[in-house]
């Protein structure tokens, strides 16, 4: 880039970006002055914002640059991630959800408290806080400022090396987004991830549009038929023992873990524990797992592209696939709008880390451990001060992730591994049962954390990691309720439904649920060898239509059903 297109698209860019911060600023006036207002919006999220934030704090640079790079590599076999999560948000707004909003939690610990003991509140604390500051917020950092690297080529603008243009471009974005979280609380976050979500769905689109058209030397078409005939293993879903993820792990931890981070994984779950009211929840933990099944096309789509782009040149790592794409593809005119949506989706989920992990320090360890009661101003000054300890600490492990052989997308979901299992166990566990111990949930995690990381680091056991998730599961899930059956709890647990907001569900929850599966089912054939990959869509067709029919046949008798249930309750009214 030349410096004159450099000013131009900085100067986009912030435009872009304080039009953003000051919509949002309208929107959170007198908002963030009391407790629930910082941590939960006030409890008034509807489903708009809901499901924006949702995805644009799960849709960041990570998977902008960890996904395309998957493709890039392998092939499509990563969408599992993204795809498959779809299940999770369905069991999130019709099983998770009704129960921590009837509940009134603010954090997922403090269920933990009321449902076990303090320490187990504690314990969970400790394995987010590590968690968020050893893997996730750093991993948001570093795959945004690798993006701003590629596509600035900012070594050379500041006469660095590229270790030290790292760390500046790290800092400068970390700096930046931590100002959202700091002096805007959840609301902000949820206001400006709705807008940025508009962005990052036209440039999802825009992109490998562009790239199609590069690709057949100017015609979309062509560019088109060259993905769909050459290569075409590249378009395959179904992964082999050798891919990032093999086919089976989506039947045995990955469902674990998209539970985990759908259902129990507090800077995911803190934007419905805001909602409005259930319904409003449902709608938009629902629709945020629609936009998941757009992800293949948008997040991988661009890898595949880069392949037949760039498989002959040299690239550091297959991670910088996107940003060359995007780099050549993209007119200079768009540059600032999509160095604005890139870095707002950094912002998003670096903000909803810092946001939720000031909640969980100010609300489960810094309130219980004053005797005297803590007022609201004192509790949010505490969760500025955390939000910019923990915005510090990542700025030092951020650049490390350069180090990262197999990816960033790799790196991150094994290291996961070492808080997800147990927390989605003791969730799990805790819901649905009623005299199992505390002691079980503190043995468990003890258990897990020792065990993953013999299997995984000391042993190398030849089992991909996430089958360990889900054998781990099993035995943790064993482990508590044989502690349940041999040392039960004198008193069963009370669920105690405090009436915080209405608890009436969404007319349309059910069938818009069974949708959604029959989606993913189409998703799969399509990235199969009963579609684009054998180059023949016959059976893919037919096979599609025998899905559709199932579905809408499901969610007619899903409808029926309310109706009858809704219809004898006003009767009986």
């Amino acid at each position: 880039m030349t410096t004159q297109q450099i000013t131009f698209t900085l100067l986009s860019c912030i435009f872009f970006m304080v039009l953003v911060a000051w919509i949002s600023y309208q929107k959170t006036k007198g908002v963030t002055e009391t407790k629930e207002g910082y941590f939960l919006a006030g409890r008034g999220l509807t489903g708009t914002f809901i499901a924006g934030s949702m995805l644009l704090t799960n849709l960041s640079a990570e998977q902008l640059i960890g996904l395309n790079g998957s493709a890039f590599g392998y092939n499509l076999s990563a969408m599992a991630w993204e795809v498959t999560a779809g299940i999770a948000t369905i069991l999130m707004a019709l099983v998770f959800l009704p129960r921590y909003l009837s509940g009134a939690f603010t954090t997922l610990p403090e269920f933990l408290k009321q449902r076990f003991d303090d320490s187990v509140r504690r314990m969970t604390v400790v394995l987010f806080m590590i968690g968020y500051g050893l893997i996730t917020i750093p991993s948001v950092l570093y795959s945004g400022s690798v993006a701003v690297l590629k596509l600035f080529d900012v070594p050379q603008l500041l006469g660095l090396s590229y270790s030290a243009s790292l760390i500046v471009t790290i800092v400068l974005i970390g700096s930046i987004g931590a100002i959202y979280a700091i002096f805007g609380g959840l609301k902000a976050v949820a206001v400006s991830d709705t807008i940025n979500g508009v962005g990052l769905l036209i440039i999802g689109v825009t992109v490998p549009v562009l790239g199609f058209v590069m690709l057949g030397d100017g015609s979309f078409s062509r560019g088109v038929a060259t993905v769909l005939t050459t290569h075409t293993d590249k378009l395959n879903a179904i992964g082999a023992a050798s891919d990032p993820v093999p086919f089976g792990t989506i039947f045995t931890g990955m469902i674990i873990a998209n539970l985990f981070y759908w259902c129990t994984n507090q800077y995911v779950i803190q934007r419905s524990l805001g909602a409005k009211n259930l319904a409003e929840g449902q709608k938009g933990v629902l629709l945020s797992g629609y936009f998941k099944l757009l992800v293949p096309f948008m997040m991988m789509m661009p890898g595949v592209i880069a392949f037949h782009l760039y498989q002959q040149s040299h690239l550091e790592t297959i991670d910088a696939a996107y940003p060359r794409l995007v780099k050549d593809v993209l007119p200079i005119y768009m540059a600032g709008f999509f160095l604005a949506v890139l870095l707002g989706t950094v912002f998003s989920s670096f903000n909803s880390l810092l946001n939720s992990a000031a909640t969980l320090f100010c609300l489960d360890v810094y309130a219980p451990l004053k005797k005297d009661k803590v007022s609201d101003k004192q509790l949010i000054f505490v969760a500025k001060i955390a939000s910019l300890i923990i915005a510090l600490f990542s700025f030092f492990v951020a650049p490390l992730l350069m180090f990262a052989q197999e990816g960033l997308w790799q790196i991150i979901r094994v290291f996961t591994g070492f808080y997800n299992i147990p927390v989605i166990t003791i969730v799990i566990i805790g819901l649905f049962t009623r005299r199992v111990p505390a002691i079980a949930a503190k043995t468990v995690i003890l258990f897990h954390v020792v065990t993953y990381g013999l299997l995984k680091f000391v042993l190398d056991v030849d089992i991909h990691f996430i089958h360990m998730y889900a054998i781990l599961f099993v035995v943790e899930v064993a482990i508590m309720l044989l502690f349940g059956y041999y040392q039960p709890m004198e008193t069963a647990y009370s669920y105690e439904d405090k009436h915080a907001v209405s608890m009436v569900p969404w007319r349309y929850a059910h069938p818009v649920s069974i949708n959604m599966v029959a989606l993913i089912v189409i998703s799969y054939l399509f990235f199969s060898d009963f579609g684009v990959v054998s180059g023949d869509l016959t059976h893919f067709y037919w096979l599609s239509a025998v899905v559709m029919t199932l579905n809408l046949s499901l969610c007619y008798l899903s409808i029926q059903r309310w109706n009858r249930k809704h219809l004898s309750s006003v009767a009986l009214g």
